[in-house]
């Protein structure tokens, strides 16, 4: 038997910060190329094998053999920063003795793993051409073999169009589904064609933003206060040749020369750059918080008497979010199609640098040149200052906790004890990891649920708190375990996802005093806050965590509350549970474990039709 005493008062319990719980976004396990940014074409600039040619094209192929077309990469290309193009000499034709194979010849791109195409919808596609003849070049989506043709077109130009870098578009609509489909350039003409830059995004993307819809959606149904971008360890780089930087991800994203990745170990055209960041917490109504590089990689770093020009990068990159259009790079940011500036209010200092050698030194030197330019802007240091206080300035804190299911739920009394003085905490990458996790397990998600009701009780100290990492592609799983799973064309939340969704409400609204009482048991935690709904009303909702093996009776009393001005509505619960701690939801089962239980207190505590109710309760949400 446990007790759970709920003081309702308006003078109980403490306001929870507006920007508690958000979302943290790095581009690992191919979260961005390939997932959340909806571009199709993998290596579209074929610049991925390098600046010396001739390069590895990969994972283009050639479609032919030798004897009817050669292909190869030169440095002909007409953008100044990626100038590794593509050379297609075709030895075949429509007709005579050479004559070239049905369909033509030519090369295909299998995105990643394969491209999603869908009746009805229509696709862009975009590249670039030189060729000192005329061309005839048919565009298709097709089966991954090349058998089936899902969409096509052709492109025909005279000599006189295409002798310099042309640019062609066309879009390509659908007439089947294919989870697994391929792009084709082809033709049957003999001649030396040169391609660059090939793209295809389908139409339907977020405000057509670029964004992957049901990516975009499951964002948003967290309801996310802020994002943190765009890493992590993709921000370092092993070597700061291979960091982020956020000059070469802005303007035309023909010219941007993409990078590698080289913590994550795979290429990125960075078609999803600062811009695009600072868009996706626009569009999801979160507060942007950009994460830059501070002169500091995993292998090598710069000393802080020379990391002024690094300095000079971030306070450019503050200027290119909330600077007038008419500045230098607002004007850029202007001509990109946003020409008011971004809410960016948080920048971090780098990401878990504190023990590196250089990493205060340089800190500093951000600092003060941040505030000076900007001083209403909120500066996080990567320093725990969670058990002692900061020897430095700072608005927040870092804190970063990957841990096992017991350490992680013994955490909720972390900041119980934490100094109330100072910078404020940014739990900014929690999970439980390891084998608790699985690839996503009840009993990760449980101990993380434990944990976000220990900080949203400490929410005086803890200003901020997101999971970590929030993406992975299932063909290429960096980082385990991740709250959305998907490919290129399904996804499903962990049960970690679904326990962040438990907590929608909670930033903005007030914690409530509770007091719980059990006979022994140190397995079960619980909260209350007071919320507002969407039509104004206040509603308490109270959460509770039994981590151990046994069912708990939990008996709840709420007192405290005005009776003259209290209505009451009745409650509604909801449950995230499963038979086993180690269960998982996955792509034949999206909702094994999934709250959609909902039991109303006039029904005697069983489900409706169809409904399942579970055989314990982990989470209580009265309503």
């Amino acid at each position: 038997m446990a007790k759970l005493f709920i003081d309702a008062s308006e003078r109980s319990g403490h306001p929870i910060p507006q920007t508690l719980f958000g979302i943290f976004f790095e581009e690992i396990n191919h979260a961005g190329a390939g997932g959340l940014w909806a571009e199709l074409v993998s290596n579209r600039g074929f610049e991925a094998g390098g600046s010396n040619i001739p390069s590895n094209i990969d994972p283009w192929s050639i479609i032919g053999n030798e004897s009817s077309i050669i292909v190869s990469t030169d440095r002909s290309s007409c953008f100044e920063h990626n100038k590794v193009a593509l050379r297609m000499e075709v030895l075949c034709t429509s007709e005579g003795t050479s004559t070239c194979p049905s369909g033509g010849v030519g090369i295909y791109n299998p995105g990643f793993w394969g491209m999603n195409i869908e009746q009805g919808k229509s696709y862009k596609v975009v590249f670039y051409v030189r060729s000192m003849e005329a061309i005839d070049i048919s565009v298709s989506f097709t089966s991954s073999n090349g058998l089936q043709t899902h969409a096509s077109a052709n492109i025909t130009a005279s000599a006189s169009d295409v002798s310099n870098w042309t640019k062609m578009e066309v879009l390509l609509e659908a007439k089947e589904t294919n989870h697994n489909s391929r792009l084709q350039l082809t033709t049957s003409k003999k001649g030396v064609i040169w391609l660059d830059q090939v793209s295809a995004m389908p139409l339907d993307t977020y405000k057509g933003h670029g964004f992957r819809n049901d990516l975009f959606q499951m964002l948003a149904d967290i309801k996310p206060q802020f994002i943190r971008f765009p890493g992590g360890c993709f921000v370092e780089g092993e070597w700061l040749r291979n960091a982020f930087r956020w000059k070469a991800s802005v303007g035309p994203w023909e010219e941007r020369p993409g990078h590698f990745g080289d913590v994550w170990m795979y290429w990125t055209d960075d078609g999803l750059g600062y811009f695009e960041f600072l868009q996706l917490a626009e569009d999801v109504g979160a507060l942007p918080i950009w994460v830059f590089n501070n002169g500091v990689s995993h292998n090598d770093q710069v000393d802080t008497s020379s990391v002024l020009p690094f300095v000079q990068e971030a306070l450019d990159g503050l200027e290119f979010a909330r600077g007038d259009s008419s500045s230098r790079w607002g004007a850029v940011r202007a001509a990109m199609g946003h020409p008011e500036p971004y809410d960016l209010r948080y920048v971090a200092v780098g990401n878990e640098d504190c023990g590196k050698k250089n990493y205060q030194g340089n800190y500093l030197k951000f600092y003060d040149a941040i505030k000076r330019a900007y001083p209403d802007i909120q500066i996080i240091s990567n320093c725990d200052g969670s058990s002692t206080p900061l020897d430095h300035p700072a608005d927040l804190y870092d804190f970063h906790v990957y841990t096992s299911a017991n350490d992680l739920f013994s955490m909720s009394n972390k900041f119980v004890h934490t100094s109330r003085q100072g910078p404020k905490a940014f739990v900014s990458e929690y999970a439980v990891t390891g084998k608790d996790a699985g690839t996503g397990s009840l009993l990760a998600a449980l101990a993380e649920a434990g944990f976000l009701i220990g900080l949203e009780k400490n929410s005086d100290v803890v200003q901020m708190a997101s999971y970590a990492p929030l993406f992975v592609n299932t063909n290429d799983r960096r980082w385990n375990p991740d709250a959305i799973v998907f490919n290129s064309f399904q996804a499903y939340g962990t049960p970690s996802y679904w326990v962040q969704r438990f907590f929608t409400e909670s930033s903005g609204a007030t914690f409530l005093n509770a007091t719980l009482q059990t006979d022994s048991s140190t397995s079960l935690v619980a909260s209350a806050i007071a919320w507002k709904n969407s039509d104004g009303q206040t509603y308490i909702r109270i959460k509770a965590v039994n981590f151990g093996s046994n069912s708990v009776n939990l008996q709840i009393s709420v007192g405290g509350m005005d009776p003259n001005s209290v209505k009451l509505s009745g409650s509604t619960k909801t449950i995230l549970t499963s038979a086993g701690v180690m269960d998982e939801n996955s792509f034949n089962e999206p909702k094994k474990l999934f709250p959609p239980c909902r039991t109303h207190s006039n029904t005697a505590g069983k489900c409706g039709q169809g409904d399942e109710c579970p055989t314990f309760t982990t989470f209580f949400n009265f309503i």
